[in-house]
């Protein structure tokens, strides 16, 4: 991956075949506070006029036209929604309430971008030959099987994951711990659990090839990033998206086949990023 700047506009670039992912920081808004500056997230407390216009200047600097942005309500569940039409105008900039809830989007459109917001929680990066997909991955979506699900809608080869809380900062109680116990022990350290590592595995054991990760770690950056955890919760979301290009060919043909039902979600441990919404 590669660091970019843009009129102020900090993220990381990621190459995928057929298609370009980004991640977001801090950095280039016109937010103020606790959400300063390029806070992306509505249901913060920040102004809806400011993060509206921080969502047109990320997808100004990544080069993305805003009404083909695809978002969702996210839950900390395991939905991957397929869209096979650009949105409605201004769902990205400006969303009515009643946004479906999913926690990863996918589609095989060329220049539509998926979308998630995060705030220690990793932003995963997703192409193939169905398509690309984005999806949200806290502990309860990793282990309700939103890697798989993400990986079956598209067909994934290969994947990028985005900042994120590290194994440094995210201690975690037995519960989460237990949910991950089937990854091996290398994926957590006493208390102190690497979503890292348990997503690259999740990844590898569901057939993805090709796996970047970042290494930066949202807790311990507050110049760089938002972080849920280190902020108590009154703070902001930089975002992932992933889009294809038009060059490549990506098969739109019929959707992949179901999953079983999403599994209910687990209780207990907080969440890496809290309840994170458009």
């Amino acid at each position: 991956m590669l660091w970019r700047e843009l009129d102020g506009i900090e993220w990381l670039e990621a190459e995928l075949p057929g298609a370009q992912a980004a991640f977001s920081t801090r950095l280039g808004g016109v937010s103020e506070g606790p959400f300063m500056s390029l806070n992306l997230g509505r249901l913060t407390g920040d102004l809806p006029d400011a993060v509206g216009e921080n969502r047109h200047r990320l997808a100004a600097a990544v080069g993305i036209d805003p009404e083909r942005v695809l978002i969702g309500r996210q839950v900390h569940g395991a939905a991957v929604v397929r869209r096979d039409q650009p949105p409605e105008p201004g769902v990205y900039t400006n969303p009515a309430p009643g946004l479906p809830e999913a926690d990863g989007q996918a589609t095989a459109l060329p220049n539509v971008a998926p979308l998630v917001f995060v705030a220690d929680c990793l932003p995963v990066a997703l192409a193939g030959p169905g398509g690309v997909a984005m999806i949200h991955c806290g502990w309860r979506g990793l282990a309700a099987g939103i890697v798989e699900r993400g990986v079956h809608e598209v067909e994934a080869r290969a994947a990028a994951v985005g900042p994120g809380i590290g194994p440094c900062c995210y201690e975690v109680g037995q519960d989460v711990l237990a949910a991950f116990e089937r990854l091996g022990l290398d994926v957590a350290r006493g208390r102190m659990l690497n979503l890292r590592r348990a997503v690259r595995l999740l990844l590898e054991r569901a057939g993805v090839e090709s796996v970047q990760v970042a290494e930066e770690c949202t807790s311990c950056q507050p110049a760089l990033f938002f972080s849920h955890r280190r902020d108590g919760g009154r703070t902001g979301r930089q975002a992932g998206l992933v889009w294809a290009s038009d060059e490549v060919a990506v098969r739109a043909s019929e959707p992949a086949a179901p999953l079983a039902p999403e599994p209910a979600g687990n209780g207990g441990q907080a969440e890496a990023s809290g309840g994170v919404i458009p």
